[in-house]
């Protein structure tokens, strides 16, 4: 059995730069290009990536086994359900099906095979639309995006100069820099970014004259999620 394996020991940290033209690797659809982030598994597999749909390319129908997750970071994406623009946040549950493509061509980011058994609802959100919280310090807004068993999603948008205290995740941390430039002891991350932190590390993140705005999951590292099948 040969298992395609990127970055799959999540007790460690790992920082991916934004996607360049030699990130994009082809799918088995013409027009659908990956940028891979996290993987275990050849095509059904446990996976995060960036996916981008040249104008005019689709996918042909399938079944998302142990669910599908994904943010519009441009562009509109399509299928039979409904037409999903720049800032729309779906989770299609286990079991689902569909047949996307794109007309006017858009990026996304997509999570497959993440959710726990019993997680059955569809999430569609309007991000350009919701209601932002307060976050626990000044200059935070929070945009929950779902929450099922431990597990946490949400948009937080960083005004300018910004810093949250010092804290632990003890169920790992994952992020998608989405705006400007985020921050933390260990770095700077421009927009496109996207950082995986294990399970109990501990950092004081902050922002600087740019702000920022991010895609945040929790919670989910150890979690115990849908298994693909062993694919040979």
């Amino acid at each position: 059995m040969n298992t395609s394996r990127l970055n799959a020991d999540f007790d460690q940290r790992v920082v991916v730069p934004p996607v360049s033209a030699a990130s994009w690797a082809p799918s088995p659809e013409p027009g659908v290009h990956r940028h891979r982030l996290d993987r275990i598994g050849d095509e059904v597999a446990r996976a995060t990536s960036i996916v981008r749909y040249d104008a005019g390319s689709r996918f042909a129908r399938h079944t998302h086994g142990g669910g599908e997750e994904f943010l519009v970071l441009e562009g509109t994406f399509n299928d039979a359900q409904g037409d999903y623009p720049t800032g729309t946040y779906v989770r299609n549950p286990p079991g689902s099906a569909h047949a996307p493509f794109s007309s006017e061509g858009c990026t996304l980011f997509v999570k497959l095979w993440q959710f726990a058994e019993g997680d059955n609802e569809r999430v569609c959100i309007d991000t350009t639309r919701a209601t932002w919280r307060p976050g626990l310090v000044p200059g935070l807004a929070v945009l929950p995006l779902h929450e099922f068993d431990g597990v946490s999603t949400a948009l937080v948008r960083w005004a300018k100069d910004t810093r949250f205290n010092t804290h632990t995740h003890p169920g790992g941390e994952e992020i998608l820099v989405l705006q400007g430039l985020f921050r933390d002891e260990q770095g700077e991350y421009p927009a496109g970014t996207w950082l995986r932190s294990p399970r109990w590390s501990r950092h004081t993140p902050f922002t600087g004259p740019e702000g920022a705005l991010i895609y945040v999951k929790v919670g989910h590292l150890g979690a115990r999620f849908l298994t693909p099948p062993l694919v040979s």
